[in-house]
């Protein structure tokens, strides 16, 4: 039985969690609030309070066959001691869970091989990807919604802009799936792209989400000019032989 550690247990983390145990797999699971290890123990996650920000003791959070890393921070030096902490435990593989953030808008379609911008998030995916005593897959997830997620409550108090430009999307269930296919098929070492083929425009796709909602349409500023990226998924599809669940994205 593979035992998996998941460093960030909460909107992603935690329902991801709960899903390997289902699978039959032993979890791990941190949070940086005391108030929410009980949470973690209810659905028989084994709760650790964990803030990379702190030099504390992390030895039995990391004596796993695998962990995953899904937090926000992007402080270079806080990874830089959990790295060197990693490389002290008999952790072999790491998935890292980053953002097609990394891609500029160039108006075009943006695949793994292409350029990114120069931002700490790229330079913590190369402090995992260089490191040679475990091997990491970093996921670069697009835009995020699922559960108490919904594009529909987005923008309340401002206009969205660039209507005519691309959504970058991808629901939690996909999220958890993909995962979970990475560690069964052993797949590490890798970079991914993780997007619902499925790229309407901007305006299409929020007056769609606005309305599931029974909200009303929301107002758009087309005053800049056009920027948009389109995320290719397809290295990811063919790597896993992965089929999306949540395809279309005008249906949420």
């Amino acid at each position: 039985m593979k035992s998996v550690s998941i460093l960030g247990c909460g909107w992603l983390g935690k329902e991801l969690g709960i899903e390997l145990i289902k699978k039959g797999y032993t979890v791990k699971g941190s949070t940086t609030s005391v108030a929410k290890l009980n949470e973690l123990k209810a659905v028989h996650i084994y709760p650790f309070l964990v803030n990379i920000s702190e030099d504390t003791e992390i030895t039995e959070f990391l004596d796993t066959d695998v962990l995953l890393i899904a937090i926000t921070s992007k402080n270079i030096d806080d990874f830089k001691r959990l790295i060197s902490k990693i490389e002290k435990s008999n952790v072999t593989n790491v998935i890292f869970i980053s953002s097609t953030s990394v891609y500029p808008s160039l108006n075009k379609e943006m695949a793994e091989k292409d350029e990114t911008v120069d931002s700490p998030l790229v330079e913590i995916e190369n402090l995992f990807r260089n490191n040679e005593n475990f091997q990491t897959t970093i996921l670069r997830f697009a835009g995020l919604f699922g559960g108490n997620r919904q594009p529909g409550n987005w923008f309340v108090d401002r206009k969205i802009p660039h209507p005519k430009g691309y959504v970058n999307m991808i629901h939690r269930e996909d999220c958890i799936a993909i995962i979970q296919q990475i560690i069964a098929q052993n797949v590490f070492g890798e970079v991914f792209n993780a997007c619902a083929n499925h790229h309407p425009t901007r305006e299409d796709f929020y007056i769609n989400a606005r309305k599931s909602l029974g909200k009303p349409t929301p107002e758009f500023d087309d005053s800049k000019s056009l920027e948009y990226k389109i995320i290719s998924s397809e290295k990811l599809q063919k790597a896993l032989n992965y089929q999306f669940i949540h395809s279309d994205l005008l249906s949420i």
